[in-house]
């Protein structure tokens, strides 16, 4: 019996891997391009659980039986991330390691090339000599140079094909969950350009940047915009959700198990709205060989609500008061900023910070100066928290 990848795991095999046939043979037609003349760049964007970093790793796995070396970065896996540490150090530290770490499981042998980092990177300074048995002995001063680092990492990729083209067809560098570069607050726009500064004059190399960020994102703008750091340079590609047609054949095909109504199937894709994570999470969850109808399908979901919108949930408790109030004015209509500042009592100068805020970690988004929240799960979580505890779970930090 076929069994449904959790929403989880994104390292899917062929049995679990499902559709996205059209997208990765145009992303894969576009990064082979690369071959014959300027290496191409890409945003992948899509909702959180659309299913990017599974496509990624699907990318990745294709081309690696290729002879690509292919180095896959998780900014979310950065110590200095989960530490509350993020910078441009840590990203450029993540790279390397990453980097490092591709090339070892491709054969290459890099201790050179660390060699060469150390010495390129850091600033050597003559401390003192002192006497050792009536011989003067030299004693050096070391401290490693970010900026010498940053360039060094940054033309590492060339550097690798450059030396080892005659093994590999090109160099690959996947970034996924680079929606967390907004961390960078002020420093975010010096970055971008500073990456492109090394980006645009590399041949046979090909970037792929993959962030939860719906099409309205400000970072979208901001990276390839008319104005953004790779205006003009960037190729930005939607990872859409599942259709609903894709989403009975694909249940019907891997989780056959799953007896709906036809009205129960109707309700159970109003729930998921289409997004894999959604459709695998609460697939798995309902009861197997059981008559699903639409009412069945209600109940369960109010029922599994918590673990469906379990990242939402750890981001709601980590906002503050009013960046909360915020969003349950939101939960039924669209409002423009000076209203949701009349309902929560304050100026709208007041709540700009909050507003950017939500904006940047993807809990709103704005259209036509009306604000709104996107995702339909954490607007059913609240309300189904309010419905059975009478109150919204606030909590100020």
């Amino acid at each position: 019996m076929n069994e449904l990848a959790w929403g989880t795991n994104i390292d899917l095999d062929d049995n679990q891997f499902y559709n996205r046939i059209e997208d990765i043979k145009f992303i894969s037609d576009l990064l082979k391009s690369g071959q014959y003349g300027t290496s191409p760049s890409i945003l992948l964007t899509g909702i959180r659980g659309v299913g990017k970093s599974a496509l990624m790793k699907k990318i990745q796995n294709e081309f690696r039986n290729e002879k690509y070396l292919v180095v896959y970065i998780d900014l979310s896996s950065s110590n200095a991330y989960q530490m509350g540490e993020f910078s441009r150090k840590s990203v450029i530290e993540l790279m390397y390691d990453e980097i490092m770490k591709e090339c070892k499981e491709f054969g290459i042998n890099t201790e050179d090339k660390k060699m060469e980092k150390y010495i390129r990177t850091h600033d050597i300074t003559l401390k003192e000599i002192t006497s050792i048995k009536g011989y003067p002995v030299p004693f050096l001063w070391t401290e490693e140079n970010y900026k010498k680092l940053a360039n060094f990492v940054m033309d590492l990729p060339q550097y690798l094909y450059d030396e080892y083209d005659m093994y590999i067809n090109g160099v690959f560098i996947f970034f996924d969950e680079f929606q967390i570069i907004k961390e960078l607050g002020d420093q975010l726009n010096d970055f971008l350009w500073y990456m492109r500064s090394f980006i645009q004059k590399q041949n046979n190399v090909s970037y792929i940047f993959s962030g939860s960020m719906g099409i309205k994102d400000r970072l979208i703008e901001e990276i390839a915009g008319s104005n953004g750091a790779f205006g003009g340079r960037m190729l930005t590609i939607e990872i859409k959700p599942f259709s609903f047609e894709t989403t009975k054949e694909y249940l019907q095909e891997r989780a056959d198990y799953l007896k709906f109504s036809e009205d129960g199937f109707e309700q159970f894709y109003n729930c998921t709205k289409g997004i894999p994570f959604y459709i695998n999470v609460f697939g798995n969850l309902l009861p197997k060989n059981t008559l699903l109808d639409s009412q069945s399908i209600k109940e369960n979901f109010n029922k599994f609500l918590p673990v469906l919108a379990m990242h939402f949930t750890g981001s709601w408790f980590k906002l503050n008061l009013q960046e909360q109030k915020i969003l349950t004015t939101l939960l039924d209509d669209s409002l423009k900023r000076s209203d949701i500042a009349k309902k929560l009592e304050v100026t709208s100068g007041g709540i700009g910070r909050s507003l950017n805020n939500l904006q940047d970690k993807g809990l709103i988004e704005m259209e036509n100066n009306m604000y709104y929240m996107p995702n339909s799960v954490f607007r059913a979580w609240l309300k189904n928290e309010y419905r059975i505890k009478g109150v919204f779970p606030y909590k100020s930090i």
